[in-house]
Parts: structure tokens; C-alpha cells; sequence
């Protein structure tokens, strides 16, 4: 399988190919060969339908029977390759060359590849298409570069402060401890702390520790599976304990949630009822809702448990089997690929929930969590060994 976009004869060529046919789509307009002009390229698909966009002027290939999933497990490349022969003889239309010429602003699946010295993990011959120390984002928060004698300097718009501006005003006295994150508060001239795991207080400078998780909104805990590499992914589990008054919430998100293809298993509420939705493949999320009228938002207890046995879904509620379907009967795909990664309450500081599951999931959850299983471990999972911010101790009654 590959994904390569080329220049032809000043055309700018896309070329896919996922296991069975290489689709071929070329921009109508040629590029400005002037070393001057920036132009903005859109390219892309949605299982095996392409689409190339060339400064707003849209080609769009209709998708054919066939295969409609990417997988490529190589490296990914910008402007050339290390070696020639790297490159598919079906990738490009003639002798394959570097590319010559500024490129800027990368963004794969809505994720901006950083294009600095340090960032990739390798390359070579490449220069500064700025010209200049001022490169092209060296000011953050849309500060303006001015290049000096002894480098550079920033002329950094109201509320930022900082050699490159990346630094609020309204953190720069900040009294939060080592362990926390200045988050600053424009709206009240001031900031709030969040508390990474296992710290607490206003200041976060209070140590704690506990086996219930109290989640209090722009919460999360990220926790690695450290025996993901001999998990039998066909066969997945979950189960745990949740108290929340919520009736919108994400629990939990067995995934990467770094981009739409990625496998998940997640869990939550929707409308007060429980939520379940699965994605093995191809990004076909199916949810789960159970009909019956619930009472997951009443402030007490619940057991909920996810048994995933290949395209098989049964979901406990308080031990009831209360969902049973499978989700593709043809099992064309059957192992949850989750990347040993489980999101308990939410995502990273600054990640949205609607947004990182694409609507499924409209709030962080707000409550607790205890009693964390996975598969048919026989011990829980001990929340403090994992990554996290504002989550406190739900132990007592508090």
C-alpha cells in the first residue's frame, strides 16, 4: 500500500494504491513555478474514494468496488526519500527526484507535523525557506518576528509575554508546583493550576494518593497496558465501577484517539442511558444504546462490563445483560488494535471530547471510577501508576 503526492509537468498528482489498484488524480491547473507563490493543497480519502485540491479547485475520484483501508507501517516522508528505490514504480508517473522548492504547514489528519531540526527522524539537505532566524512560525500565539543583529525578537500581542510569546500574562507569576500546568484565565485576569496525577490543592503542591478516581471535569487519566504485546486482541474486556449525576459523559476510550482510522472500544452516557461504541476497522463505529429507561445518573453505583469476542458485543449493567449484537456478521475484521492505550474520563488538557470522537461523546465525565479490570487480569489497575490531571481522591465521601 502507498499515498504519494507529486508534481507532473507542473500538475500536482495524487496516487493511492490499497492492495488491489492505483488510483491516479491530477489537479486541473498547473503551480506557479515562480519560487514566490504559496499555494494550499487539500489531498486525501475516505476508504478507496480520493479527492486533490489545489487552491480551492476540487477533483474528487468516486470510490469502486474494492479494498478501502491504508496499511503502510513505513515511514512517512516529505520532499524525497532516503533511497530511490524506496519508491513504488506505481507511486509516480516518471523518474523519481526530490522535491525543490518550500513547504509549510503540514497537517495529517488534522495534526500538524512539526517540520523543525529536531522534530523528524531524520533527513537531509534542507534549509530555512524563510531566508531568515525568523523562519515562518517562530512567534507563537500570532506574535511578529522581526529579524536583529543578534537574532531575532517577537512583538507579542496583548496577553503574551515570553521570548517567542509563548508564555500568558496571566501565568507568568504563577504559584503552581512542579507537578501542575499553568492554565491561564483571560476572562478573570488570573490562572488556575491543574494537578498532574497524585497531586492536589489549589497549588498543586499536596501529595495524594488513592484507589478511587474522582473526576471533576478537565479530567483525564491515560493509562498504558504493559501486557498489550500478549493480549489476544479477538477476545477484549473491560469492567469497572462508576458513580456519576451526569447524564452526557465519556468513561472510557480504549484507543490512541490520534486519528479517525484508529481501533476503539469506548464507553459513556448518552441522554442518561449507557453508550457503547466499537471500531475494528475502517473507521465503522458502531454504537450500542441501551433502550431501556437507566438510571446511570442517580448518583449510585454501577458495574458496567464490555466483553468484545471478535465481532461479538455483550454489555453488563450491574450484572444484567442488557446489549448482545454482533457487529459484522461477516467478520471481516475482528481484533481491537487499541495500542495498549485506555482514556479513563476523558482526553489531554485542551483536547475536546465531542471533537476527538467525532461527536459520539459530548462531555468529559464528571463523577468516580474504582475497580478498573481489564481482560481476565486478576489484579485491578492501579490508576496512580498511569498519566493524568485533575483527578482527585474519591476514596471518602467527599
Amino acid at each position: 500500500d502507498f499515498l504519494c503526492i507529486s508534481l507532473v509537468d507542473g500538475f500536482v498528482q495524487l496516487r493511492y494504491n490499497l492492495g488491489d489498484k492505483t488510483v491516479i488524480l491530477q489537479t486541473f491547473q498547473k503551480v506557479h513555478a515562480d519560487g514566490k507563490t504559496w499555494h494550499l493543497l487539500k489531498a486525501g480519502r475516505v476508504g478507496n474514494e480520493g479527492y486533490l485540491d489545489l487552491d480551492g479547485v476540487n477533483i474528487t475520484q468516486k470510490a469502486s468496488a474494492g479494498m478501502n483501508a491504508l496499511d503502510t507501517h513505513t515511514d512517512f516522508y516529505v520532499g524525497g526519500v532516503s533511497s530511490l528505490n524506496l519508491v513504488n514504480s506505481m507511486a509516480i508517473e516518471n523518474e523519481p527526484t526530490g522535491f525543490s522548492g518550500c513547504i509549510r504547514e503540514i497537517l495529517i489528519n488534522n495534526r500538524e507535523l512539526k517540520l523543525t531540526a529536531t522534530d523528524p527522524t531524520g533527513g537531509a539537505n534542507i534549509g530555512d525557506c524563510d531566508g531568515t532566524v525568523c523562519g515562518y512560525s517562530v512567534c507563537k500565539n500570532n506574535g511578529t518576528c522581526q529579524v536583529e543583529s543578534s537574532g531575532f525578537s517577537c512583538s507579542c500581542p496583548q496577553g503574551w509575554i515570553g521570548t517567542t510569546c509563548e508564555e500568558s500574562v496571566h501565568c507568568s507569576q504563577n504559584r503552581c508546583g512542579s507537578q501542575a500546568l499553568c492554565i491561564p484565565q483571560p476572562s478573570l485576569f488570573s490562572y488556575i493550576c491543574a494537578c498532574a496525577l497524585g497531586w492536589s490543592g489549589k497549588h498543586c503542591d499536596s501529595k495524594i494518593n488513592f484507589f478511587t478516581a474522582k473526576f471533576v471535569g478537565n479530567s483525564y487519566i491515560k493509562y498504558i497496558d504493559p501486557l498489550y504485546g500478549k493480549r489476544d486482541l479477538q477476545y477484549s474486556r473491560i469492567s469497572l465501577n462508576f458513580t456519576t449525576n451526569q447524564i452526557e459523559a465519556l468513561m472510557v476510550w480504549m484507543g490512541k484517539a490520534e486519528d479517525e482510522d484508529n481501533d476503539f472500544l469506548a464507553i459513556g452516557l448518552t441522554n442518561g442511558t449507557l453508550k457503547v461504541v466499537i471500531n475494528l476497522g475502517e473507521r465503522i463505529s458502531v454504537p450500542l444504546i441501551h433502550s431501556k429507561d437507566s438510571t446511570c445518573c442517580d448518583e449510585r453505583w454501577h458495574f458496567v462490563t464490555v466483553i468484545q469476542n471478535q465481532t461479538c458485543i455483550k454489555v453488563y449493567l450491574d450484572e444484567e445483560l442488557i446489549l448482545f449484537e454482533d457487529i459484522d456478521p461477516q467478520r471481516k475484521y475482528t481484533a481491537l488494535n487499541y495500542g495498549g492505550i485506555c482514556y479513563f474520563g476523558g482526553f489531554e488538557i485542551g483536547r475536546k471530547v465531542h471533537k476527538v470522537t467525532a461527536g459520539l461523546f459530548q462531555k468529559e465525565f464528571i463523577g468516580k471510577i474504582k475497580d478498573i479490570v481489564l481482560f481476565q487480569d486478576s489484579k485491578k489497575i492501579q490508576l496512580m501508576n498511569a498519566e493524568g490531571y485533575n483527578v482527585h481522591n474519591g476514596d471518602h465521601r467527599n
